[in-house]
């Protein structure tokens, strides 16, 4: 059986010269009864005339949510001049209005769309300077720590770069093999049907071995560990710093770019290079299979043209640039973790910043190395 709901009713009455009594009765559900609308509200206070305080007598309510407190909210917004008396509400009701009354809502939209365009763009510049000042701080930080490493001094516990070069280097062999395995096959069919026009199919091998070498291989496998393992560095820092163990930390003297930045670096730039051989291995063996099966080549002459193709330079270069894609990776990754919210959303949106962040850096620094490489006759 429904329990029936008595609509919301109010009085007000004056019991001293200034002091309007506002007695309310019924069930004030927002579900059942809905919200009481702005010209209730004005209608109440227009009654109140010249009062200067306004009480409650709640003996008369039933069962209440939100409905009450909004209610209550909305006549202390509309009448400021007018003292609210919330000593007659419920005790609960009381509390939430507290509440509501000490975190007003934000309106940061309204307030940046009423600013100046040259104050909104002051502070831009003003953010992204910060913005690049606290990265330089990170990677000179890094770097500084990392000397110390090497002398043996550096706050770091070795199980923990152990751990974490495990989860990056064999936890991402699958991945590696599979996406580089295929752009070797994509490449080598490419290849396949152009040169095909030229009677010239043997120039696959040194496409592919060239290609995979110097750039896809290491471009590729950062990319993946940008999205596997800067995303997880952000994530693990950013929950980190929601439950306060960051802060916890640094009031015990524990050096956060020892404890936690650094193993997480080194850890990644330490298995970038292997990573990147296993990536040129399974490359040039997809570009070997499409090689073969599509055009009239024997593996023993694909691979020696590959072999002939190839040369240390090129190995030489592409470590360069995998080493150099890795500590970016795991620097942006550690930097918006460890300046990103306290909330369960901010998780979140820091794994996604570093994503996006380490694919773009590793593409923006590859081009840096391609024209370094050309002004350099590499």
């Amino acid at each position: 059986m429904t329990e029936s709901r008595t609509t919301p009713a109010w009085r007000l009455a004056r019991t001293e010269r200034h002091v309007a009594l506002l007695t309310l009765e019924g069930d004030w559900l927002a579900r059942e009864t809905g919200l009481r609308d702005r010209a209730t509200v004005e209608r109440i206070l227009g009654e109140t005339g010249d009062a200067e305080r306004l009480s409650f007598n709640s003996s008369g309510i039933g069962d209440w949510d939100s409905a009450l407190v909004v209610f209550v909210k909305a006549l202390r917004d509309a009448a400021p001049r007018l003292n609210i008396d919330a000593s007659g509400l419920p005790q609960a009701a009381s509390r939430l209005l507290a509440l509501a009354t000490e975190f007003p809502e934000r309106s940061s939209a309204t307030s940046a769309a009423r600013e100046p365009l040259l104050a909104r763009v002051g502070h831009r510049a003003t953010d992204r300077w910060r913005g690049t000042v606290a990265v330089s701080a990170l990677v000179g930080e890094t770097v500084q720590r990392a000397l110390v490493a090497l002398t043996g001094r550096a706050r770091m516990r070795t199980v923990d770069v152990i751990d974490l070069m495990r989860e990056a280097g064999a936890g991402a062999l699958g991945i590696v093999a599979i996406v580089n395995g295929l752009v070797g096959g994509i490449l080598g069919f490419v290849g396949a049907v152009q040169l095909r026009r030229f009677g010239a199919e043997i120039f696959v091998a040194d496409l592919v071995g060239i290609a995979m070498v110097r750039e896809m291989a290491a471009v590729m496998t950062a990319v993946v560990m940008a999205g596997r393992t800067g995303g997880a560095y952000a994530a693990q820092l950013a929950t980190m710093q929601g439950n306060e163990e960051i802060d916890a930390l640094k009031a015990l003297g524990i050096p956060v770019y020892d404890y936690l930045v650094l193993p997480r670096v080194v850890a990644l730039v330490a298995m970038m290079p292997f990573l990147y051989i296993y990536a040129c291995a399974f490359g040039l063996m997809g570009g070997l299979v499409v090689g073969v099966a599509t055009l009239d080549l024997s593996p023993a002459a694909y691979l020696v043209e590959t072999r002939e193709g190839l040369n240390g330079t090129q190995f030489a270069f592409g470590l360069v640039k995998v080493l150099a894609f890795g500590a970016l990776v795991a620097l942006a990754g550690c930097h918006i973790g460890l300046s990103a919210g306290r909330s369960a959303a901010d998780v979140g949106r820091a794994a996604t910043s570093a994503v996006v962040a380490g694919i773009i850096g590793v593409i923006a620094l590859d081009g840096i190395f391609a024209v370094c490489a050309d002004a350099l006759g590499i």
